[in-house]
């Protein structure tokens, strides 16, 4: 008795390019679709990020540098103004007690306290030393200057200065080191955490000059359309959207505004102009310094920019 089995072959005839079903056309839809390289919004990306790419490219042979720059131009302000009282002594100390009603021995020390803790802490954040002390001197000099020439209800001084110790805030968190001392059993803030809200606190202040050049001065289509990009621009970096590319645009539209306004080398020597001019130019420098530490140090961790890489 014979039997015979069949067994199935396969079909050597037809050919399959993907039979693991690896290929998309094989695989279910997950929602996602391509974007559209004509969608405005598409654009206005594609755009921003060959932008920042630029910067980022252009800025390479300037970034190991950016640090000390900053730095530096946070405190000439500081600089200026120590070595102005230094040679305007006599004026000084007869402002101080004549208008400002100063004794004659408390007038020689606000002044002598000033350009020390000035000189101090400016060199003290160039040198990267002791930074925390340099700018919590230095803040300190805001204010009592605010408070000792009468300057502190004066809304130009008051936003400009609000400017300069959101530079300093950019020092700070560009200096902080983990205290090696905590107190036992009392709550704590990690350094990540504590950088990112100075980081934070120093995008916004740094905006303040902008809005003071928005609020005053006249009127006309360039202030306009320039008031608006800015404007737009400071909300940028006060979020943290696009902090590197729209600080690097408030780099740029302050150093030129700077150089053809505040043109104090332009005045004469007597003219009670210069000396404002001279104040204005170096702390729109002061300013500028802060912005290019954020363009080296990016937004932080309380920022659109930094969320977007989390979700």
């Amino acid at each position: 008795m014979s039997s015979r089995i069949n067994i199935a072959r396969p079909n050597t005839n037809t050919y399959n390019p993907d039979p693991h079903g690896l290929s998309n056309s094989t695989r279910p839809s997950t929602g996602y679709r391509a974007a559209n390289p004509d969608d405005p919004l598409e654009k206005i990306r594609a755009f921003s990020t060959a932008v920042e790419d630029n910067i980022e490219i252009y800025s390479q042979p300037l970034k190991p540098h950016l640090p000390a720059i900053g730095r530096f131009l946070i405190v000439v302000t500081f600089l200026e103004d120590s070595l102005r009282i230094m040679t305007q002594w006599g004026d000084q100390i007869w402002y101080l007690q004549q208008h400002r009603k100063f004794p004659w021995g408390l007038s020689h020390i606000f002044l002598i306290l000033n350009v020390l803790t000035m000189l101090g802490g400016s060199s003290a954040i160039i040198l990267k030393r002791f930074s925390e002390y340099a700018v919590a001197g230095l803040l300190a000099v805001v204010i009592i200057q605010g408070f000792g020439y009468g300057l502190i209800f004066d809304l130009n001084f008051f936003l400009r200065n609000l400017s300069v110790i959101g530079g300093l805030l950019m020092v700070f968190s560009d200096s902080m080191v983990t205290r090696k001392k905590l107190f036992a059993g009392l709550p704590s803030i990690s350094e990540t955490d504590r950088k990112k809200y100075f980081l934070l606190a120093g995008r916004v202040l740094l905006i303040f000059l902008f809005i003071g050049f928005i609020i005053q001065g006249e009127w006309n289509i360039a202030r306009f359309f320039v008031s608006i990009v800015g404007f737009a621009a400071c909300v940028m970096v006060a979020v943290g959207f696009k902090a590197r590319w729209s600080a690097t645009f408030l780099v740029l539209v302050l150093s030129v505004f700077n150089v053809f306004v505040n043109n104090w080398w332009s005045v004469h020597s007597a003219h009670p102009q210069r000396d404002f001019l001279k104040y204005d130019f170096f702390q729109t420098l002061s300013i500028v310094g802060g912005l290019i530490l954020l363009v080296n140090m990016g937004p932080g961790g309380l920022s659109v920019d930094e969320k977007k890489k989390t979700y």
